[in-house]
């Protein structure tokens, strides 16, 4: 059961990054998402960094508290938005925006094509006119030109 709730929870989060990104970061709260969208950053850091913060606190307060109260579950839940918040900081800072220079050159569709949706994403300059606002799960078209293009290398 408890691994169930991590995965649903894991699962769930996408939805969550999806309608934030899209209504909040590239809505409300745009000033702290603009720089991320900017051709050249002026530093390692960005404002948008501080979406990792405001992501990560739900998980701390259920992680707290399913170990410090008999509500054992929330752990399970706080460990679900832990593990996306790791695997969001892996895929997208570490693999697409190459924030380290690792993980340069992949020949695995899935990968390349999640990295095709994002450049879509940030095609858009501006707030409005995005597209491809998921991480993890993205239309899938950008597969079916991944594996059109591995087909066409090989």
């Amino acid at each position: 059961m408890n691994i169930a709730i991590t995965a649903l929870v894991f699962l769930a989060m996408e939805g969550v990054a999806w309608m934030t990104h899209k209504y909040v970061m590239h809505g409300l709260l745009w000033h702290l998402h603009e720089d991320h969208h900017k051709k050249n950053p002026s530093s390692f850091f960005e404002k948008n960094d501080y979406f990792f913060l405001i992501f990560a606190i739900p998980g701390i307060i259920m992680l707290a508290a399913g170990l410090y109260t008999e509500a054992h579950r929330l752990f399970f839940g706080g460990l679900g938005i832990t593990i996306y918040g790791m695997a969001y900081f892996f895929v997208h800072d570490i693999f697409i925006h190459q924030r380290f220079k690792v993980l340069r050159h992949t020949d695995n569709v899935y990968f390349r094509a999640i990295r095709r949706a994002h450049k879509m994403h940030h095609k858009h300059l501006g707030k409005e006119d995005g597209e491809c606002f998921g991480m993890l799960f993205v239309p899938f078209k950008y597969f079916r030109e991944a594996a059109a293009q591995k087909v066409k290398a090989n």
